[in-house]
């Protein structure tokens, strides 16, 4: 197995560690549609602003979310580049959980041979 470069491993950290939160993840999800405004994430939870301000910046820190100034607005937009990162990983573990499946497949095939048998 490759070793994976430190920068890419605590990168990886940092936004598992992110996406570990669903308040987060539904972040992530609406910014996913577009920009949005610190009080346009806020709206469907019911929590307070700081508390959701502490959600983006635990995003940001991560490189998941960036947020930009436009005059009193400071619009945040999500940045996809650490989920490749997490995409990549992911799939180098691919072969594994698609060969259980595949042996999976194998044995219910046996197994409906078997019952027809009977």
């Amino acid at each position: 197995m490759k070793h994976r470069p430190l920068n890419i491993t605590n990168s990886l950290t940092a936004t598992f560690s992110a996406l570990a939160d669903p308040t987060r993840r539904a972040i992530l999800a609406r910014l996913a549609e577009g920009e949005a405004t610190v009080n346009e994430l806020a709206e469907p939870f019911p929590f307070s602003l700081p508390a959701i301000s502490r959600h983006l910046k635990v995003l940001e820190a991560a490189g998941l979310i960036s947020r930009s100034r436009e005059a009193q607005w400071r619009p945040c937009r999500l940045e996809a580049s650490p989920m490749k990162d997490v995409h990549d990983w992911v799939a180098h573990y691919r072969p594994f959980w698609e060969g259980g499946f595949d042996r999976m497949a194998a044995y219910l095939l046996t197994l409906q041979k078997e019952q027809a048998k009977e």
